[in-house]
């Protein structure tokens, strides 16, 4: 993203940077001098600046990477001058729920329980952290607990508990893992509740995070805006007013209210390189159309099964750790440009715009002398995002004169860093480092083609970091087993298994005698307060989502009497948001005695199995072309059952509800 602020002197741009003259073949005045104020028909606060990323269920398979590959990944993402060098990390405040690609687990899955060890976003966070102290975090809850909500699918009936439990993850964050959260969001893309902001305000205020600043609404521009304008005590509230996809245009009373403005989250585009031409487009762009100083990617890197919805919308694709393959994607480079070459703080000078023959340029200053331009001529079909629709515009290359003015003027050399798309070789070269520009009288003239993107600037630190390839690409393993036998996980969840809903997590199970002490347990026992369409049964998947023929066996513990209800499944062909609709080939047992055969998530009819709760019973499934059969206790229950609808898909195992129940020895052999 990209981020800014009103300077610590309220200074107003108007009163601070000259404007750009727009005379035909006229020069691009770049300068901090301080022109009448009159002259200026823009009074804006001076912005400082920032870009980052963020993720939610979707960097799943990044903690699985061995060693060095995980490390190079996180570098690529964070470290300082090398890849993209972000400034802000947005994590999602895990709700227990679907959140577009997975489940992420809560602080409190009970209004009795807190654990700030669950999950892999405090890892990540820390991650971000040790290779740039500086850098910005940013939680924000898209679900939430059931208890949360009392049993309804809404947060703002109890919001005093609401709060509350925002504050406990903040309060974890620091108290466990050293870490300040810095902003923290509503409820992602869902209604606002204005007594809701007010309680988080004086909740955070009470407990001593005056510092933690509050971000709303993570949705469109309006009702937050007018709402903000209209109700003071709301305003003081709120620091930041974010905005999801707002094709880099704002509105009039979003500037009114003197607040930040972010995109807080954008791009959301399949990283290729017209992905790339996405990112270098609106980076640039949601400042000079929209004054949003920050612009935050979802998602931060494509560390999830591909065939999950939005498959490889990250800056980078790291979705094998099985084999260590991952993929430094265009919009690393494109993010670099911006971000080795300024930093949060640093101020856009009111000289930024569009150029003649299509294209943008923005500039930005530390105010000590420091100077950096970034110029993007991305045309229109090779720059499309995912959303919002773009309109029509025409880009053609031209010749471009920068003139320094004001204390600028002085400067006799900038960097110069350039990344060219090539669309019609198909031989891109990106953030490639080129002869630094002498400048005579503080001018200089840019020859510019199309879909490229340049950086000029003072700073002379940025370096387009490497290392060796990482392993080629490789399929998942069709013989893989996992008997959860880890005394002291490094995570709470078991490697490869993506949650689509409920929770999974490692168990010690203190009771048992020997062979299943550690298992994987389903801990959720009632539904969230849901983002998305949830499934009413638990699920995780697994695997190769190509995989047609294989046999899953895994032992599993129901700890429901007589309501209990579990099932391990093949070729399950779908997952996030639409995990509801899932087909596939599922084996169900129950606590009551039966058991049954079904396509779906749905309910059959149950011919007799003699499972019960609180005993160990052995599923296995094999599916073979259009025939299933299955084994229980390495007994034959039933067999020659038609697959009728799903072709292929992953693996995976699951509850018939929000209910405890255990696994243990999952394994799958495939063809």
């Amino acid at each position: 993203g990209v981020s800014a602020r009103p300077s610590q002197d309220g200074s107003q741009v108007s009163a601070g940077e000259s404007l750009i003259s727009r005379i035909v073949s006229a020069p691009l005045l770049l300068s901090d001098l301080r022109p009448d104020p009159w002259s200026s028909p823009l009074v804006l606060q001076l912005n400082s600046h920032s870009v980052c990323s963020f993720l939610q269920a979707t960097s799943r398979l990044l903690v699985n990477y061995a060693e060095p590959y995980r490390s190079q990944i996180l570098d690529f993402l964070f470290k300082p001058n090398f890849g993209a060098s972000l400034h802000i990390l947005k994590v999602e405040i895990g709700g227990d729920a679907q959140t577009t690609d997975g489940t992420e687990p809560s602080h409190m899955h009970y209004e009795n329980d807190e654990n700030y060890f669950r999950g892999y976003e405090w890892w990540l966070m820390k991650e971000a952290k040790k290779r740039n102290p500086n850098i910005t975090l940013i939680g924000l809850p898209w679900a939430f607990p059931g208890w949360v909500g009392h049993g309804k699918n809404w947060p703002y009936d109890f919001p005093d508990i609401t709060a509350a439990y925002v504050v406990n993850w903040i309060l974890g964050a620091k108290q466990y893992h050293d870490l300040d959260i810095q902003y923290v969001g509503i409820w992602n893309e869902r209604n606002f509740d204005i007594k809701y902001i007010k309680l988080l305000r004086y909740t955070l205020d009470k407990s001593g995070l005056e510092r933690v600043r509050i971000i709303a609404s993570d949705n469109l521009w309006e009702p937050i805006t007018l709402s903000v304008l209209l109700d003071p005590e709301l305003s003081s509230a709120v620091d930041v007013i974010g905005a999801h996809y707002p094709g880099t245009v704002t509105v009039k009373d979003a500037v009114k209210t003197q607040k930040k403005l972010w995109s807080s989250e954008d791009y959301s585009t399949f990283n290729d390189e017209v992905g790339g031409g996405c990112w270098a487009r609106i980076l640039n762009q949601n400042y000079v159309n929209g004054l949003m100083t920050a612009t935050i990617s979802w998602n931060l890197v494509a560390s999830y099964y591909e065939e999950l919805p939005f498959g490889r919308n990250g800056l980078m694709t790291a979705e094998e750790p099985w084999s260590g393959h991952y993929m430094v994607d265009s919009p690393i480079w494109i993010t670099a440009h911006t971000t080795q070459f300024t930093q949060p703080g640093w101020s856009y000078l009111q000289t930024v715009g569009h150029l003649e023959q299509g294209g943008s340029y923005v500039a930005l200053t530390d105010g000590r002398g420091n100077l950096t331009v970034v110029i993007e001529t991305m045309t229109h079909d090779h720059s499309v995002c995912i959303r919002p629709p773009l309109l029509p515009f025409n880009v053609t290359s031209q010749n471009a004169t920068f003139q320094l003015k004001g204390s600028f003027a002085s400067i006799k050399e900038l960097q110069v860093w350039r990344s060219q798309f090539n669309f019609k070789t198909q031989e891109p070269s990106f953030f490639e480092k080129l002869t630094p520009l002498k400048l005579v009288n503080g001018s200089f003239t840019l020859h510019l083609a199309e879909d490229e993107v340049y950086t000029l600037t003072t700073v002379t630190t940025g370096q387009k970091g490497s290392y060796p390839d990482p392993p080629p690409s490789a399929p998942f393993p069709k013989v893989y087993k996992d008997d959860f036998n880890v005394r002291n996980p490094p995570f709470s969840e078991a490697p490869d298994f993506a949650d689509q809903t409920g929770v999974f997590e490692y168990y010690i199970n203190m009771t048992d005698p020997g062979p299943h002490v550690f298992t994987l347990r389903q801990v959720l026992t009632q539904r969230p307060v849901t983002w998305a369409t949830d499934a009413d049964q638990a699920v995780s998947v697994i695997g190769d989502h190509q995989w047609r023929n294989l046999t899953v066996t895994c032992d599993v513990f129901m700890e429901s009497v007589n309501t209990g209800g579990v099932f391990i499944a093949a070729r399950v062909d779908k997952g996030g948001e639409s995990v509801r609709s899932a087909n596939g080939v599922f084996f169900w047992v129950f606590a009551d005695g039966t058991y049954k055969v079904t396509n779906d998530l749905g309910q059959y009819s149950h011919p007799l199995s003699g499972t019960r709760a609180y005993v160990w019973h052995t599923l296995s499934l094999t599916v073979e072309g259009q025939y299933a059969s299955g084994l229980l206790n390495g007994y034959p229950l039933w067999k020659n059952a038609v697959v009728l609808t799903a072709k292929n898909g992953w693996a995976a195992i699951g509850t018939h509800s929000f209910e405890l129940a255990q696994f243990d020895n999952f394994a799958v052999v495939a063809e």
